[in-house]
């Protein structure tokens, strides 16, 4: 078994996405005519405005790219911040005074709205289980079955094209803001100032990609939907077998506007703005509610109406999100080309391998959990519920992170940069300590939201320590994935996490035999806890994008 899984982890990525090359990338956009050599490094404002029509302040100090690789500092001994090892990261970031200031109230402005976005799809999908419910049991079975085989799809592609839209649209959105500021500086009639869309390819690039990955989900989804039961071992002969198909054919008709509200989505995080996708999320989660009992009941559409209600909700976000966006930007193909499609393509791909190295880890402690038993299994299922629910908070920080490095990174201000590490790490370790305190105070009622069995709630409170101890862990493990994105390190991202569920998984296969759940819960908090190792051990040794970020500050200590 051990053999298969190698087999499975091996990825096949294509090389790193490195610095030189979305250097390349952003000269040949010939809207924005912006090139690095140009660029002065501290162009990025502290209190970065979300809105794509502002630009920022005028900077203070200026220094090429291209001096900063010439002139590269030497290292000091005497300094802290120069040593090749990540303990003294974390010194920086347990010595550095909080201060509730303006990047931690942007960081806040960009992470509590996301939280709540982010909260309304579990949410949406609890309404629909609840109507289902009503249905039958058998019915209520194969919604189970065939939303586990749509999420399983939306999280391999699409989820990775959400992180990079966030990424390359916050660099091109802070150079293009650069640019105007430059403009109006030097030449103030050089401006339309009727003129208020903008024109950034990466958006175009984007949603042209999501448009046809969609179309292509919903192609294989639809005509593959017998064959998908197969795989997920429902037999021909299944009661479940027929609403389960019908419930998902129905959904693929979904999939387009789900992958194109996503890059929308990834935009509008791009530009700081995560209360847009919130507005557009809820409106269509309530129009979800709305017309599941009129589809369901009222028409006798039965199952196949709580799709109809799913797909039409989804519809309508994806109208919300594009019609705000069009009245910003303008959407055009003529800016794209083959190295920008490729440079989404090769990001996508090392992301897609991160994610099937995450999803095959969880399966497999899925797999074990279900081996000790129905009871063991229903107890462990609330325990997973409950630790993924509450990973959507510090999620949500990641994305401010993410948002508010990539554009300080693209305009080399890298004190700024150093700034938002240090920053996000210390409210992510705020966030984790205060939900494990959270957690272990009121686990017994949360657990009781899920069963009354008095067996499996024991069960589950055997968990505990896993769940609510292991929070602090999982929530800077989240921001440093975040950070990752960020600087667009999505190589080391992709890579690390393949060699981490490999070891994981590894331990999962002897651990959990031998010791039954709590050998689970043990290999799940090694899997968050070597996350957080290689994430730190990357920052540390300043590897990658991570040097130009820390050495100009072994510059200025020498």
């Amino acid at each position: 078994m051990a053999a298969a899984l190698s087999a499975i982890y091996v990825p096949c990525f294509s090389t790193d996405t490195n610095l030189s090359s979305k250097i390349q990338m952003l000269r040949r956009n010939a809207n924005c005519k912006v090139r690095f050599r140009s660029l002065p490094k501290a162009l990025f404002q502290k209190n970065f405005t979300t809105s794509l029509k502002s630009p920022p302040e005028e900077p203070k100090s200026s220094a090429s790219s291209e001096q900063v690789r010439r002139d590269k500092p030497a290292k000091s001994s005497n300094s802290l911040l120069s040593a090749p090892v990540s303990v003294p990261l974390l010194n920086r970031v347990r010595d550095a005074v909080f201060k509730f200031d303006q990047l931690a109230l942007d960081v806040l402005a960009i992470a509590l709205p996301a939280a709540l976005a982010l909260a309304a799809d579990p949410i949406a999908s609890l309404v629909d289980t609840a109507f289902v419910g009503h249905i039958g049991s058998t019915e209520l079975a194969a919604v189970g079955v065939s939303a586990s085989i749509f999420n399983l799809v939306s999280k391999l592609f699409n989820v990775p094209l959400l992180n990079i839209t966030t990424s390359f649209v916050a660099e091109e959105q802070a150079l293009v803001s650069t640019k105007e500021k430059s403009i109006v500086q030097t030449n103030i009639d050089g401006i339309d100032e009727n003129q208020e869309k903008k024109l950034l390819s990466s958006v175009s690039t984007s949603l042209a990609l999501a448009a046809g990955l969609g179309i292509a989900e919903a192609v294989m989804l639809c005509l593959g939907s017998g064959a998908l039961m197969d795989i997920m071992g429902i037999p021909a002969e299944s009661s479940m077998r027929a609403p389960a198909e019908q419930f998902l054919s129905l959904r693929a008709f979904g999939a387009p506007p789900i992958v194109i509200a996503l890059a929308a989505q990834g935009t509008f995080r791009g530009f700081k703005d995560t209360k847009t996708p919130l507005y557009a999320t809820a409106a269509g989660n309530l129009l979800n509610a709305a017309l599941d009992p009129l589809l369901i009941f009222l028409c006798g559409f039965g199952i196949g109406g709580a799709a109809i209600a799913t797909v039409i909700s989804e519809y309508l976000i994806a109208f919300v999100l594009l019609w705000k966006l069009n009245g910003e930007i303008s959407f055009t193909l003529s800016s794209m080309d083959g190295e920008r499609i490729a440079r989404y393509l090769q990001s996508g791909g090392l992301l897609m391998g991160r994610t099937l190295a995450v999803l095959v880890t969880l399966t497999l402690a899925t797999s074990m959990a279900a081996r000790e038993g129905p009871v063991p299994m229903a107890g462990y299922q609330i325990c997973v519920q409950i630790w993924l629910a509450i990973s959507l908070l510090t999620d949500a920080l990641a994305l401010a992170g993410q948002a508010l490095l990539a554009s300080s990174y693209t305009l080399q201000d890298y004190e700024h940069s150093r700034e938002v590490i240090y920053r996000v790490l210390q409210i992510g370790l705020i966030t984790g300590i205060s939900l494990a305190i959270i957690l272990f105070l009121g686990f017994g009622a949360f657990a009781g939201l899920f069963s009354a069995d008095a067996e499996v709630l024991e069960i589950a409170r055997s968990g505990l320590f896993f769940v609510a101890g292991s929070q602090p862990v999982n929530a800077m493990a989240f921001v440093v994935d975040g950070l990752y994105y960020g600087v667009s390190d999505f190589g080391y991202a992709a890579y690390s996490m393949v060699a981490v569920g490999l070891v994981s998984s590894l331990f999962l296969i002897v651990a959990a035999p031998a010791f039954g759940l709590p050998g689970v819960w043990s290999g799940l908090f090694l899997f968050m806890m070597l996350r957080l190792v290689a994430g730190i051990w990357r920052l540390g040794t300043k590897g990658g994008p991570w040097e130009m970020v820390f050495n100009e500050v072994e510059g200025k200590s020498d």
